[in-house]
């Protein structure tokens, strides 16, 4: 089946590892520093930029034959501007707390380098469904740091997780106990750190990458 293909799951498998956008090609990391102080933010920023991705190199594949390449940007970005809005009309609609605090970076997800990179190296050159598959695995890859980033930050920097005490109460040190949320961590500087120390480990682990 076309959908289990050897190829096609090279195609996914690239992006949530060894080909991640954004700890080996560097992608996306002002919106990776800017929404992941919480996880819920930072996973509804991440499902966004899955469908975004994997539709507009879906459209953009089936259009790639017909579009002249002298307008070719211009075109690329009115289809992700199109699938953007729609999706920040639904996160109005149905999660206004989280589209409220994802503010202008779910509007930038028209500028995210991913978007424009996937369709311009990946979506142009090759069908609809490997283009699909492409897009979606690199939204993926992007929303895996997300989680990391948003798990991390919020734990430590908030004691919660999903807007959920996780820390105890009694383990504050206003009463009596011996912990401190680190306020470090709800800062951008802090996920910058974060997200060095996530590219160390994976580029250490994978150290053909450095080769390369």
């Amino acid at each position: 089946m076309k959908a289990l293909n050897s190829k096609n799951w090279q195609y996914f498998l690239g992006p949530l590892s060894k080909d991640n956008p954004v700890v080996v090609q560097i992608l996306g990391i002002c919106s990776a520093l800017a929404v992941t102080a919480q996880l819920k933010p930072a996973f509804v920023m991440a499902a966004s930029v899955v469908v975004v991705t994997g539709f507009a190199n879906l459209i953009m594949s089936c259009l790639r034959k017909g579009v002249p390449s002298r307008i070719r940007i211009i075109v690329q970005l009115v289809v992700i501007a199109f699938l953007v809005i729609l999706v920040d009309q639904v996160l109005k609609a149905y999660v206004y707390d989280v589209s409220k605090q994802l503010s202008v970076y779910v509007g930038l997800i028209i500028t995210n380098c991913i978007l424009m990179g996937r369709v311009e190296a990946f979506a142009l050159g090759h069908k609809p469904w490997p283009s699909f598959v492409d897009g979606i695995a690199n939204g993926v890859g992007y929303g895996i740091i997300l989680l990391m980033l948003g798990f991390v930050r919020e734990l430590f920097g908030s004691g919660s997780l999903w807007g959920f005490r996780v820390v105890p109460e009694a383990w504050y040190i206003q009463n009596g106990g011996f912990y401190a949320n680190n306020g470090l961590m709800m800062l951008p500087p802090m996920a910058l750190i974060l997200v060095g120390l996530i590219i160390w480990v994976h580029r250490s682990s994978n150290k053909d990458l450095i080769e390369k």
